[in-house]
């Protein structure tokens, strides 16, 4: 699996989806939502019972999976191109 991990940890957007990846399968087995979410120990109490049960455990894994592959290259490997930039592509067509 090549993966130009480097550029992709400093990407803040790539933050934004691991942990949306994360947290939305585990709010959404167990009926909660954000609101519910107020207290440091609310978060710490959902996530010791999510990581106890193996159907959020496998939800949050897809999750993350498709988060990190790149959908517009075939197999999960990123392009030529992705792998050798430095820092997160600023190249965006305007439409």
């Amino acid at each position: 699996m090549k993966i130009n991990w480097k550029v992709r940890l400093k990407n803040p957007v790539f933050w934004v989806q691991i942990a949306a990846a994360l947290f939305v399968p585990i709010l959404a087995y167990f009926g909660l939502s954000w609101e519910d979410m107020t207290t440091w120990g609310a978060i710490a109490e959902v996530l010791k019972r999510a990581v106890q049960n193996p159907v959020v455990l496998l939800s949050a894994g897809v999750s993350v999976f498709n988060a990190v592959t790149d959908p517009t290259t075939c197999g999960i490997c990123d392009s030529s191109r992705a792998m050798t930039y430095t820092t997160p592509s600023k190249d965006s067509e305007k439409v």
